[in-house]
């Protein structure tokens, strides 16, 4: 069995490290879904060699099934951080020694493959415009993944507008406004989900009045709770709950890493 239209994705967070083989016309799994905790402190090295065994074992795996040139997979890797060619520029929950690292290079080596390095924000908005509730809508989509955090990417007619960092903007007194409504804040501070959803309201409105998105696309675990707090007041255009979830992370570098070694790749018929 072949695999023309298949890469390997993998999302590392700040906690953990999950993976999978995806047909990237379809958006499905090949392979299971791989996952390890994220080693301790995140450093460049460490995080590489898990990557890089990751990697190996969805090889395996694949190869253990019966499909043929495993090995010459396309390999993609998300980071939380703003990359660009292939260098980290920031680090978020990871080891601040990612900033000024060619994660190109260092996770290529890891992988034994040429891999391609993305925002993991940037990565789960490809995924959702591609296979989520928005795919084949044409104008502009804002993909927001609410977590420790917030994401962003960017997405204007199926072209993403990388490193689009929204979280860190300055609003209402706040320097980086994910310190005031990142989904961790109803942890952290004891408030309500209604409390919570008032906070994002003021700030997806504000994002609507500069940007004018054609949607948003509310990722991150919170959107599972999506029908206690959908639709936000004052905000005008469409909010939608993000369909991939937790795997949307690994299906967008399977797909920009299978874009990056054949731009066709992603279009073609499986």
């Amino acid at each position: 069995m072949g695999l023309q239209h298949a890469a390997i994705g993998i999302d590392v967070g700040g906690t953990g490290i999950k993976g999978a083989a995806i047909d990237v016309t379809t958006g499905e799994k090949i392979s299971t879904r791989h996952k390890v905790a994220t080693p301790a402190g995140g450093a460049p090295a460490d995080i590489a060699r898990e990557v890089g065994s990751m990697a190996a074992a969805i090889r395996a795996e694949l190869a253990a099934a019966g499909f043929d040139s495993s090995a010459n997979l396309p390999v993609g890797v998300t980071l939380p951080g703003v990359v660009r060619d292939g260098v980290m520029r920031t680090a978020a929950n990871i080891d601040l020694s990612w900033i000024g690292t060619d994660a190109h290079a260092l996770l290529s080596a890891a992988v034994a493959a040429p891999c391609t390095v993305v925002n993991d924000a940037d990565a789960a908005g490809i995924a959702e415009v591609a296979f989520g509730e928005v795919s084949g809508l044409p104008g502009v989509t804002l993909v927001l993944t609410f977590g420790t955090g917030i994401g962003s990417a960017l997405v204007a007619d199926g072209v993403l507008v990388p490193n689009f960092e929204l979280g860190h903007l300055e609003l209402d007194g706040f320097t980086s406004i994910e310190r005031h409504t990142a989904a961790k804040v109803i942890e952290r501070e004891g408030i309500t989900l209604d409390e919570w959803a008032s906070r994002v309201s003021r700030y997806i409105g504000y994002l609507e009045k500069i940007l004018n998105p054609d949607r948003f696309v509310l990722g991150g675990s919170i959107s599972k709770a999506s029908d206690s707090f959908l639709p936000f007041a004052g905000v005008t255009v469409p909010v939608v709950p993000a369909r991939l979830r937790n795997n949307a992370g690994i299906i967008g570098a399977a797909r920009l890493a299978a874009e990056a070694i054949d731009p066709e790749s992603s279009n073609s018929a499986p």
